[in-house]
């Protein structure tokens, strides 16, 4: 293996992860940025009003992206194991 096919593996591997990371963040962003223009609005600075609705609203982007999620990290994972005897006998 060398430096460059570590580098696109590591690439990889951070877009994947971003890939998957992004509707849970995007999710928590929205709730957390509606919630917190609600308590401004309203002068409630109650600390536990953020948390469960973000819970909800990240169970819910798992229950409905979940399987587009497992997808990414499985072709990601099945492509490393396609890739790992070309880079064993390169070695």
């Amino acid at each position: 293996m060398n430096e460059a096919t570590a580098i696109h593996m590591a690439t990889q591997a951070m877009v994947v992860t971003a890939k998957i990371a992004a509707p849970i963040l995007a999710a928590s962003l929205v709730v957390g940025l509606t919630i917190s223009i609600f308590q401004s609005i309203t002068q409630i600075q109650e600390f536990t009003l953020t948390f469960v609705p973000k819970l909800l609203a990240i169970a819910v982007v798992v229950v409905v992206a979940g399987h587009w999620m497992i997808g990414q990290f499985i072709g990601y994972t099945s492509s490393l194991f396609q890739q790992l005897p070309h880079l064993l006998s390169a070695g």
